[in-house]
């Protein structure tokens, strides 16, 4: 096996670096969620006027057609830097690849555009207070009305969709047949009469996720992507691009770049020297090369042209398992000032490290909890029965 990069990926490399060196700067600390979201549209905007906002999109709607090992990449590049996630991302990593497989050329002509430089904001309608990761089981319904379809029920755990201007949901549009196959994928205006927003106030004092209410919220015919009743196959794409790919390669960076900090933090406290912080580290170092592994293995599989499937749910258990045992490890090197919160004196790295530790329990159920993950492994990778 021959994990050697090419020289024109090498400068590919190089190129995005370059311009990350050039263009980069960091957004003010602490901003609140909305100068947060504004300031993420200015920088995405900027970003895709240069073409490095989806990237593996077609040329002709924006990206660079670029190939797996690029985004891998440009992933590890862009993570490496610290630049802060697009704020469109639901838009870039979910929407984009399912429009661009299952997208009317109209759908993509006018959706694609404006995701890119995040003039349109996009949220994901897919859990439900009684159907999270067991999407099969969802209650909101979709009936059919001249030019369109009623959509009533309810949503939550929805990124940004104070902010979203579309959003892409599933809805029941016939109750009659079975589970998976009376399910549509459709697209939500976000602005349109009978929806009501709800933020949930998070365990870190923000509120990123939100309940969203629909009555009678017209959708039209044209925003129904692939066929009626045709949407539990479409989602499932968009949830393997989620779990799997551009997600995992940042991800790796991310906790790369984390676990250094965290070695940094443990010098300048005098522990290094302590049998259980050092052996902590140690574990963690492990864990952080493993992801990586993982991810050679989805990008070969992307290299030869495969869509991703059910090995992405090994990734994403992988990764919360990993997330959430690091963030622990890094918070008690902290010692005495784990409790603390931003703005506390003598507090190391004024309350990130606490941050980072509250927001890894959600690591567990964002994307799909750990236990559907493993019911997927069990089932699809291992070949075990049911029940």
């Amino acid at each position: 096996m021959n994990l050697a990069f090419t020289e024109a990926e090498q400068a590919f490399a190089g190129e995005i670096r370059t311009w990350l060196t050039n263009n980069l700067e960091l957004p003010p600390s602490f901003l609140s969620l909305g100068e947060e979201v504004e300031w993420g549209r200015n920088w995405q905007a900027q970003l895709a006027t240069d073409r490095w906002v989806g990237i593996h999109w077609p040329v002709e709607y924006g990206g660079r057609a670029a190939t797996p090992v690029e985004v891998a990449l440009f992933n590890l590049e862009y993570a490496r830097a610290r630049a802060p996630q697009p704020v469109n991302r639901v838009g870039i990593n979910n929407v984009g690849p399912t429009l661009l497989a299952f997208g009317t050329d109209e759908q993509k002509k006018r959706w694609l555009p404006s995701i890119l430089d995040a003039t349109e904001i996009w949220c994901q309608l897919f859990s439900e207070p009684g159907a999270g990761s067991d999407l099969a089981s969802l209650s909101t319904t979709a009936t059919k009305v001249e030019g369109g379809w009623l959509l009533n029920g309810q949503k939550v755990w929805t990124s940004y969709a104070q902010w979203a201007r579309w959003g892409i949901a599933l809805a029941r549009t016939n109750p009659e047949a079975s589970r998976h196959a009376g399910i549509s994928y459709l697209v939500v205006d976000m602005q349109a009469p009978g929806i009501e927003i709800r933020p949930l106030v998070q365990i870190t004092g923000e509120a990123e996720f939100n309940e969203v209410f629909f009555s009678d919220v017209f959708v039209p015919d044209d925003n129904v992507i692939g066929g009626v009743n045709e949407g539990w196959s479409i989602a499932s794409t968009t949830l393997s691009h989620e779990r799997g790919t551009v997600f995992a390669f940042k991800e790796q960076v991310v906790h790369e770049v984390f676990l250094t900090e965290a070695y940094t933090l443990a010098q300048v406290e005098g522990l290094l020297d302590d049998v259980e912080t050092s052996d902590a580290l140690a574990q963690s170092f492990v864990e952080v090369r493993l992801l990586r592994l993982h991810n050679w293995r989805a990008l070969s599989r992307l290299a030869r042209g495969e869509e991703p499937g059910s090995e992405t749910s090994w990734i994403k258990l992988f990764w919360s398992e990993m997330s959430q045992a690091l963030s622990a490890r890094a918070l008690n090197i902290t010692g005495p000032a784990a409790p603390l919160w931003r703005g506390s004196e003598n507090l190391p790295g004024d309350g990130k490290w606490q941050r980072q530790w509250l927001w890894s329990g959600a690591a567990s159920i964002a994307g799909g909890t750990s236990e559907v993950q493993r019911n997927i492994i069990a089932e699809r990778i291992l070949g075990l029965p049911r029940g």
